[in-house]
């Protein structure tokens, strides 16, 4: 029989689903345009779709498969499925938080699983922004990984019944980054950060921040679901757009990760061009494999990788971080909200 917090992972999967129409009620990429280049002067063998986020860290394509599940049954089916796919389509790929592996060992196996099917490929651990040293290397250890993201994850907790409501997390992460040998991402979980907040982490020699904004798996409306003793609806539209968090990050010295609400490559490429150096992708394609199957992930993928490296030849750019130079304009209330913010 399976753990509480098993049992809690699954919850987050079902509910996942269930809340992902209502999450994406508004597509905030669709505020911004890109200024057509009809002289590209350039071929499509000619872009280079590789990305490098820090020294030691590349990545092949700039989007990858971002955190989403471990600790299950279920979640190590989906794993495996993930895993695979990421080997056969060379994406980096971040696990869900390792903090229940930590606790409960026997659900180890839902998360080596990526590293047994993924043997080479990129991989990312993930633990929350508590973790402590010796937490952070054994989480490593468990992946192999290439990577670690510490994940701020405030607005969710507190909307758990069951969830932490200390949030010191300044120092601890400023440790985990000196002190750890691979490099550390600190991400949101689809509430967005402000100047401030990256600021706050580049004081603190954070060098990769994914901003991850509101407008993808919303983990309020989940963790509201999960909640029968309290009914915090009214958070379903709490934090920053990821266009919104993008902006707030432009001028930042950072290495600028998107994720939240990205749902086709022309949402991938408008990200690059507000600023970041790779996305992240996790609800939409959970849900084209927990509704439609492995196979139609599969074609996805294909997909987006076709027109990727087309779309950076229709705006004359050679690699992903040239998407930075190309103009673009924004509209309605994201130009309002850049206005008020003298983001522009």
């Amino acid at each position: 029989m399976e753990s509480q917090q098993a049992h809690r992972k699954d919850e987050h999967l079902s509910l996942a689903t269930a809340t992902y129409q209502r999450a994406h009620q508004h597509h905030y990429f669709d505020q911004v345009r890109l200024i057509h280049n009809a002289l590209p002067e350039i071929a499509v063998k000619d872009v280079d779709h590789h990305v490098q986020l820090v020294d030691s860290l590349q990545l092949e394509w700039p989007f990858y498969l971002e955190a989403m599940t471990g600790g299950s049954n279920q979640a190590a089916k989906i794993n495996r499925t993930l895993a695979q796919l990421a080997s056969k389509h060379h994406l980096a790929m971040a696990t869900g938080s390792l903090s229940v592996a930590l606790k409960e060992p026997a659900t180890q196996s839902s998360f080596t699983v990526v590293r047994d099917e993924n043997p080479d490929g990129i991989v990312i651990a993930n633990l929350g922004a508590d973790a402590g040293l010796d937490k952070a290397r054994a989480a490593i250890d468990i992946l192999g990984a290439n990577a670690l993201e510490l994940h701020l994850n405030a607005a969710q907790e507190l909307v758990m019944p069951e969830g932490d409501r200390d949030f010191h997390w300044l120092n601890n992460i400023a440790n985990l980054v000196e002190k750890l040998d691979i490099p550390v991402i600190v991400k949101e979980v689809g509430f967005g950060m402000s100047q401030a907040t990256i600021e706050r982490l580049q004081k603190a020699g954070v060098k990769v921040i994914n901003v991850s904004g509101r407008g993808g798996t919303n983990f309020a409306m989940i963790e509201d679901r999960r909640n029968h003793q309290l009914d915090l609806d009214d958070l379903a539209t709490w934090g920053q757009a990821t266009p919104e968090s993008l902006l707030e990050a432009r001028g930042s010295k950072a290495t600028i990760i998107a994720s939240g609400g990205i749902t086709c490559p022309l949402d991938v490429v408008k990200a690059g061009a507000l600023g970041a150096q790779a996305v992240g992708v996790a609800g939409y394609f959970l849900n084209i494999l927990i509704r439609d199957s492995a196979t139609a992930l599969d074609e996805v993928l294909t997909e987006w990788q076709t027109e990727l490296p087309r779309l950076l030849t229709l705006l004359g750019c050679h690699s992903f971080r040239d998407l930075q130079k190309v103009p673009f304009v924004l509209m309605g209330d994201l130009y309002s909200y850049a206005q008020q913010r003298h983001l522009i």
